[in-house]
């Protein structure tokens, strides 16, 4: 069956054109909705055509940029329809997952993609490493400070329970056993 992927991004935009694009191209069935592409989770139509889509259909789109709004995004679709065994054809970009040229494509833009996702972890990577060495600390502010921590310390010496510390600093008795073995590695 062939079936059609309409989208547009704002409800003062109108599908009609890539309708009937998709009905010129002999679309049996098309799904179409007014939504930003940004996030796949957000575009129901999306969703029931995903589910939608069986093994020997060809879904039809006008353009790639219709069904995703990053490379990645789009490899890991085009992953989703290889694996179902539906061909995908994109009319305005000449894209046909039918032939083999298509898939040659298809396979390009998969490398392009990991490409791009390692680019950006390498980046993410070195910006968290020149923000540690200009003293940013990552992650959840401690609970105690280091002086309260000292206090725990000489309390639960003088045979404070820890029940009783963690009652009374109002954390978890976790963070008293931290707190207590924190100073102790640094005496």
């Amino acid at each position: 069956m062939n079936v059609g992927y309409a989208r547009v991004s704002t409800s003062s935009q109108s599908l009609e054109n890539q309708i009937e694009q998709l009905k010129a191209a002999g679309c049996e069935k098309i799904f179409s909705e007014k939504r930003s592409g940004k996030n796949a989770s957000d575009r129901e139509q999306f969703k029931i055509m995903k589910n939608f889509v069986r093994e020997g259909d060809v879904l039809f789109v006008t353009k790639l940029d219709r069904l995703a709004r990053s490379v990645i995004d789009l490899h890991e679709f085009a992953k989703y329809l290889e694996n179902k065994d539906v061909n995908l054809k994109v009319l305005n970009q000449n894209i046909d997952t039918t032939s083999p040229a298509g898939r040659l494509l298809f396979t390009m833009l998969g490398a392009i993609a990991e490409f791009e996702r390692d680019l950006i972890n390498e980046r993410v990577r070195e910006g968290i490493a020149a923000a540690k060495l200009k003293g940013v600390k990552f992650g959840r502010k401690a609970i105690l400070s280091y002086k309260e921590k000292k206090v725990i310390y000489k309390q639960h010496e003088k045979g404070k329970s820890v029940i009783w510390l963690s009652n009374f600093f109002h954390v978890a008795r976790n963070t008293i056993y931290r707190a207590i073995k924190d100073v102790a590695q640094k005496k």
